[in-house]
């Protein structure tokens, strides 16, 4: 039943997207972050959803002529650098067969991230964008915090069976990077029922999140909580929510998550925490040996005889940021480094930029909310091997997005929001214009208070 369900569904979506390629970005979010056809049964579970998305919205962009447009920035520069430094690596990869098939991989996750920033043009697409995304995840973030609370927390929390997040760690991750987007739809829903749903929800992930038994999810939480209050307009209810999940937390986890979590201080006494560090220490010595790295999939029994300081100790990199400097080397990790931290200051800027227009209030509040999940993947990532997470890079394009509209709102605004608050600079293009303007207004001034000389 559910087999029959998800394909009515999808066909039905489907066929509005040869009109409307925008939808296809919401069905592939929907299909990429939530996995539906990982909670069927039947033949739905290896269809290829994503692919036949790809296809018909790619049709609905060559036959439709819906509005689109690139947005062209530092951020999209580095993408661009980005996949053509894995490209390169690849080529002198340590497991070509393998890198090339993980390679097709990541550049279709990047091909979307382009056409997601390339189709969403407007706030109406962009927030119908990011509910599609919070649904997608905030699904089994209620899902997980119910069944946290009605079974103790003994059991973990996991994602859908074969799917990126199907692991505890993975489906902690992704909650982490949900919970800020969930807050800045709080802000934008109108009705008290509503409103009070959305905390309900909010409250369930983050108990899901705990429920996880992710110990790199707990110290990403305890981040992304301690950003949330300092990025947050309401800082006294997110104070409050913030504190009853954790009284919740002391009173409802068993002693063995106690323990789980006390690990992380006695992390040489962990077998686990040491073979991680053992496959760090392998990224960094194959990094050192190979300008390009391993490529795609190097941390194989081979690469830890030649390069472990435990040879026999074989792990996945886990962590995003030994596993891009393990596959792409130094140069890509600084690629991978500056494309986070561009994107992270680029909201900065955003929600500087709307300060003073209460119109745009909701761009600042959607910056600020994506500056804390990226602040989640950050910290949490440094624990999980999830570098090529198509959830990060839809955070990036949404980025993109926003900036976009950002810029139109300022351009359009009378006086440009970067110069309404005095701590700011605005763009030296902006500045040129007011220059220009306020000497052809003291002009015109001056010429009317002048005699003519004539009379």
């Amino acid at each position: 039943m559910r087999d029959l369900l998800l394909f009515a569904v999808v066909f039905l979506v489907l066929l509005k997207v040869f009109s409307r390629p925008h939808i296809g970005i919401y069905l592939w979010t929907w299909i990429g972050l939530m996995n539906p056809h990982r909670l069927t049964w039947s033949y739905a579970y290896e269809f290829p959803f994503a692919a036949l998305t790809a296809g018909v919205t790619l049709l609905g962009l060559l036959f439709s002529k819906a509005p689109r447009r690139m947005v062209w920035s530092r951020e999209t520069w580095l993408l661009i650098l980005f996949m053509l430094w894995m490209i390169l690596t690849t080529l002198f990869a340590f497991d070509p067969p393998a890198a090339y098939e993980y390679l097709r991989r990541v550049l279709k996750i990047l091909l979307f991230a382009f056409l997601t920033i390339y189709l969403i043009t407007d706030k109406e697409k962009l927030v119908g964008l990011v509910w599609v995304t919070v649904a997608s995840l905030a699904f089994y973030g209620v899902k997980g915090g119910i069944f946290t609370v009605t079974g103790g927390g003994i059991h973990w929390v996991l994602g859908p069976e074969g799917s990126f997040i199907g692991g505890n760690n993975e489906i902690g991750l992704a909650l982490i990077m949900t919970m800020p987007l969930m807050f800045f739809l709080l802000h934008q829903i109108e009705k008290k029922w509503a409103r009070y749903a959305m905390m309900l929800a909010i409250f369930l992930t983050g108990l899901a999140i705990v429920g996880s038994q992710s110990r790199g999810a707990f110290i990403g939480v305890i981040a992304m909580s301690g950003f949330l209050w300092l990025k947050s307009r309401h800082k006294i209810s997110v104070g409050i929510l913030i504190l009853v999940l954790a009284v919740v937390v002391a009173l409802l986890m068993p002693e063995t998550w106690w323990e789980r979590m006390e690990s992380i201080r006695n992390y040489k006494q962990d077998p686990s925490a040491m073979g991680r560090i053992n496959a760090w220490w392998t990224a960094w010595n194959v990094a050192s040996d190979h300008l390009l790295g391993g490529g795609f999939k190097m941390f194989t029994i081979a690469t830890f005889h030649l390069y472990a300081p435990d040879p026999l100790d074989i792990h996945d990199a886990h962590s995003i940021y030994f596993q891009v400097l393990g596959e792409h080397g130094f140069i890509g990790l600084g690629i991978f480094l500056l494309l986070g931290f561009s994107t992270w200051l680029k909201c900065g800027r955003m929600t500087r930029l709307v300060r003073n227009n209460p119109e745009m209030k909701w761009i600042g509040d959607l910056a600020a909310m994506l500056q804390v999940s990226l602040i989640g993947y950050g910290v949490s990532g440094a624990f999980l091997g999830l570098a090529y997470f198509d959830y990060y890079y839809h955070l990036i394009a949404i980025t993109l997005i926003t900036w976009s509209l950002a810029r139109e709102a300022a351009a359009s605004s009378p006086v440009p929001a970067a110069l309404q608050h005095g701590k700011n600079r605005a763009p030296s293009g902006e500045k040129m214009a007011l220059a220009a303007g306020s000497r052809v207004s003291r002009a015109q001034s001056a010429s009317r208070m002048t005699p003519d000389k004539r009379g």
